[in-house]
């Protein structure tokens, strides 16, 4: 399925990750996907916030873990 655009869904949804910025906190306006590895573990061992951020933040903990930062190399 496309978005108009002649992105994927799961393309579209990777380049609005790619673009999401930490709303609060320490690192309030960093990159989702710049975050502190150190700080996305700490926050998937305390629980990450409900809704679409936590979603997002628990993609970013998979992708640092895998060592799979260099996705959004080309994107940010």
């Amino acid at each position: 399925m496309s978005d108009g655009e002649g992105l994927t869904r799961d393309q579209a949804y990777l380049l609005k990750l790619a673009r999401a910025r930490m709303p609060y906190g320490r690192h309030e306006g960093m990159l989702l996907v710049d975050l502190p590895e150190p700080y996305v573990v700490w926050m998937a061992r305390q629980g990450f916030p409900k809704g679409e951020l936590g979603r997002m933040l628990a993609i970013v903990h998979e992708i640092k873990v895998n060592g799979l930062e260099y996705l959004f190399e080309k994107i940010k």
